[in-house]
């Protein structure tokens, strides 16, 4: 991509959708389970309010060009907001969406498996304190 600064949140969170949905999949095919439980899995880990969370895990590892790509995504209007999710979540995780279709576009994938292996960190010292 020549430069996905040029490109709209929506159409930076539709690739980061896919690509956070891969960092999820890929984690879980570690996991030797049936395809159906690992889909419900997977719906676990990249609902609106999962990635709100997971957000709050790397929020203070971000440099400035990726907090304004993230404040992008997430002061994107949106006429729907899902039945499962508040408007705050589901604005995070598009913010989210978008930061990993920007990462992604921009061949800064080094930093996106960062990022992720930080929400992995965080979401492991989470389920420990529960």
């Amino acid at each position: 991509m020549d430069n996905p600064n040029l490109l709209s949140p929506s159409v930076l969170a539709f690739v980061g959708d896919a690509v956070y949905g891969l960092y999820v999949r890929t984690m879980l095919a570690q996991v030797n389970r049936p395809s159906g439980e690992l889909h419900k899995l997977s719906v676990e880990y990249v609902k609106a309010s999962a990635q709100a969370k997971a957000f709050h895990f790397i929020e203070n590892y971000l440099t400035e060009k990726e907090i304004s790509v993230f404040k992008r995504g997430r002061n994107f209007h949106t006429s729907t907001t899902p039945k499962s999710a508040t408007s705050s979540e589901y604005h995070t995780a598009t913010g989210l969406e978008c930061l990993f279709g920007f990462l992604h576009l921009s061949g800064m994938r080094d930093r996106a498996d960062q990022l992720f292996e930080i929400i992995l960190k965080g979401l492991e010292d989470n389920d420990a304190e529960k």
